[in-house]
């Protein structure tokens, strides 16, 4: 359910009666249609198929059964009921996996969330299909044993202690220390929008750019996953088990060391975005936890898909509620975007005029409600590079260095929210953590009524414009809040000239 595992016990009875096998407990479909594939596995793996009435029940009784997982423990639960294996391991163990015909397990999606589920229940291991078994075994402390086919997993239950458990390929709390993404190296000038990218990397802020076609909006932006700081463990973790949910995992014995970048299309719907179905499934900006969600050409974008990222972007997370379920998916993302000045482009351009009106555009920036605007932190006019900057040879400042910048600023916020391990960065600090690390001088605090006042900027926004000081001071390791610092933030909230 989301990304969370629920038990589900396989309660089996072989009885007298006329030939027949029921399956209750609300089983959707695919449920339903296990017991063919069962009855088909069973006979042609050398065992017999009990010629009895047969009953199958997967309590709770009154939670919505989908998918083939249940296939090994329906048939692990048949044998064990007509007594052709051993049922003393099956109160301790875990199984989970699709069936073919001839009996061969099939990998299935969500075995990494599922294995955390069963260590924390404290069971002693689990069983799963052999191509699931080194992403379940990724989770130290509990035992994993992988099978091709259900004639193994009989003799298992059999002689347990002829099988060694799934060792992880790589150690699972090792960060890789390459230098993911794309190079800043490659971006020629626009000094003042590198700028930006730093700072929303070390404090995980959102980030919009707005400026002509071909000043680079999208190239700086698909490269801010090279300055952020390698996934933690427990962050790792926690990407892994909603890739793992969505099966987009495409090495099953490691975790997802890289912070996630998602980049869906302007016609993406709401559903996809935020996540939805019969059945919840992740969306895009589930996919996009811990790391960037991209949305280019952000104007194109309905109106009315992107209020649906209101919530998630303040609340770090989104439930979708369907009749009989309501989920919680993760979204702490930060949210990059780019945009064109108005619908031809060019307003404000000095190399190229505007062909638009003020009526038109006017409406194009009211595809952007005001309290999603109070909801990105960094707001970034880029302009088009002049035709020196585009012939000069020499490159910028390579990622390497700005990652490092990026780190030191994190790690210096990590210690001060050393007590409060949901924050993580700057950008989730609540109210009592703004009001306990984000105290202002006399100087300072004149400086942010006197921008209140002139922009008409809301108590968001005010607070956007303290956690982004204190990024920037954490940048130059400066332990209070100083003038320059609410300066450069303050900056960051101007797009008026476009509106």
């Amino acid at each position: 359910m989301g990304v969370n595992a629920v038990q589900v016990g396989v309660e089996t009875d072989v009885s007298g009666g006329l030939p027949a096998i029921a399956v209750v407990g609300l089983p959707d479909t695919a449920v339903q249609e296990s017991k063919e594939r069962v009855k088909a596995a069973l006979k042609n793996s050398g065992f017999a198929f009990p010629v009895r009435r047969i009953v199958i029940n997967l309590t709770p009784a009154d939670l919505r059964k989908e998918g083939p997982s249940f296939d090994l423990p329906i048939s692990v639960g048949i044998l064990a009921a007509s007594e052709q294996v051993d049922p003393q391991l099956l109160g301790s163990f875990l199984f989970v996996g699709e069936m073919s015909l001839d009996g061969s397990l099939r990998a299935v999606a969500g075995v990494l969330p599922i294995a955390a589920a069963a260590k924390k229940l404290g069971l002693k291991g689990i069983v799963v299909p052999q191509d699931n078994a080194q992403e379940a075994a990724i989770l130290p402390g509990i035992e994993v044993y992988g099978f091709r086919h259900l004639a193994e997993v009989a003799r298992f239950l059999a002689a347990p202690g002829q099988f060694q458990p799934t060792v992880a390929g790589a150690d699972p709390q090792q960060a890789d220390s390459a230098l993911p993404g794309l190079d800043l190296k490659d971006v020629k000038g626009q000094n003042h929008a590198r700028r930006a990218l730093e700072i929303a990397a070390a404090g995980g802020h959102n980030l919009v750019f707005v400026g002509p076609p071909g000043s680079g909006k999208t190239m700086l932006a698909r490269r801010l996953p090279g300055i952020l700081p390698p996934l933690a463990f427990d962050e790792a973790l926690e990407v892994s088990q909603i890739h793992s949910v969505a099966g987009l995992l495409k090495e099953k014995g490691s975790l997802i060391r890289e912070r996630p970048f998602r980049s869906p299309h302007h016609s993406a719907s709401g559903p996809s975005l935020v996540g939805g179905g019969s059945f919840p499934r992740p969306g895009e900006i589930s996919l996009a936890h811990r790391g960037v969600l991209f949305l280019d050409e952000l104007t194109e974008f309905k109106r009315n898909v992107l209020e649906f990222l209101r919530q998630p972007l303040e609340d770090g997370f989104v439930t979708i509620s369907r009749t009989r379920q309501s989920v919680l998916f993760p979204a702490q993302f930060t949210l990059v975007a780019s945009t064109n000045p108005c619908p031809c482009g060019y307003y404000g351009d000095s190399l190229q005029a505007c062909s638009c009106s003020p009526r038109q555009r006017e409406m194009y920036w009211a595809k952007l409600s005001g309290p999603l605007m109070d909801r990105i932190d960094l707001q970034v006019a880029v302009n088009r590079l002049k035709p020196e900057e585009m012939t000069r040879q020499n490159p910028g400042e390579p990622s390497q260095p700005v990652r490092e910048r990026v780190q030191q600023a994190r790690d210096l916020a990590r210690r001060r929210f050393a007590s409060f391990p949901q924050v993580t960065c700057n950008a989730e600090m609540q109210a009592a953590q703004i009001r306990q690390f984000c105290v202002l001088d006399d100087p300072s605090r004149q400086l942010l009524e006197g921008a209140i006042r002139k922009l008409g900027l809301s108590a968001r926004a005010m607070d956007r414009i303290l956690k982004v000081s204190r990024t920037i001071a954490d940048l130059v390791q400066a332990p209070q809040i100083q003038a320059p610092h609410i300066a450069e933030a303050i900056q960051y909230r101007t797009l008026d000239r476009f509106s």
